[in-house]
């Protein structure tokens, strides 16, 4: 596995926002309420939304949380209207990277998201510039246990429609298309499967190796992307050691 998607260095990282567990909820909610504001609140009927949901329930984010985001995403509450917009740069050193953000103020957000850039080395550039280096698809990470068959794993994965599972020392990446990571992810949850992360994402067809110094910039960047409120995933092709 390379990249962003060495799980170890993406847990790591993430442990420090996720220590703060309702700051993580609250960029669910949001997610969550974009995709009810554009395509209603059945996820029966709306793909997005359905995604959002899928990808809360695997963070263990509590059904009465997700619910309310619903209600405010289909107008049942009243609250902020938040947008969702992407940026695309270059990270120190050259690296590729894709910030995804959910904002109630894209003057702020485009502000805040330029400063991150441009103080450790990196620049925003214009959409498109890097996009084409990523596929979008969903991953789910299992982590390794005795309690896990990795045959039984895979049937249940592949069955439910994921394209192909990856087993490392640390555990199992199962990779589908973002059209299916949602009932993937219900799959194996029904299967009683203990899901440690799942999330559709970015993934990079090339890497980008760089100096020692660069690394510590991109490390720090990454870091100030994940305290930022409005920044909802980070994306790059760094081949982290």
């Amino acid at each position: 596995m390379s990249g962003h998607s060495k799980w170890n260095n993406i847990k790591q990282r993430k442990g420090k926002q996720d220590a703060a567990r309702g700051k993580v909820f609250t960029k669910m909610a949001k997610l969550i309420a974009v995709a009810a504001r554009e395509g209603g609140g059945d996820p029966e009927m709306n793909a997005k939304l359905r995604e959002a949901v899928a990808k809360a329930k695997a963070a263990n984010m509590p059904n009465d949380n997700i619910d309310r985001a619903v209600k405010k995403g289909s107008g049942e509450l009243n609250d902020a209207i938040y947008e969702e917009i992407t940026y695309e740069g270059y990270g120190p050193g050259g690296a590729a990277v894709i910030v995804q953000t959910l904002t109630d103020n894209k003057n702020r957000t485009a502000a805040d998201v330029r400063h991150i850039f441009d103080k450790n080395g990196g620049n925003l550039g214009t959409n498109g510039c890097v996009g084409f280096l990523f596929e979008r698809a969903g991953r789910i990470f299992v982590e390794q246990s005795d309690d896990i068959d990795e045959d039984e794993l895979m049937m249940t994965a592949l069955d439910a429609g994921a394209e192909d599972m990856e087993t490392s020392e640390d555990g199992y990446e199962i990779r589908t298309a973002a059209s299916d990571f949602a009932q993937v992810l219900e799959a194996l949850q029904n299967a009683g499967v203990s899901v440690a992360s799942g999330e559709i994402a970015q993934i990079p067809s090339t890497e980008s190796e760089l100096s020692e110094e660069d690394s510590k910039k991109m490390e720090k960047m990454l870091d100030m992307f994940d305290d930022n409120d409005d920044v909802q995933e980070v994306f790059h092709n760094w081949a982290e050691a």
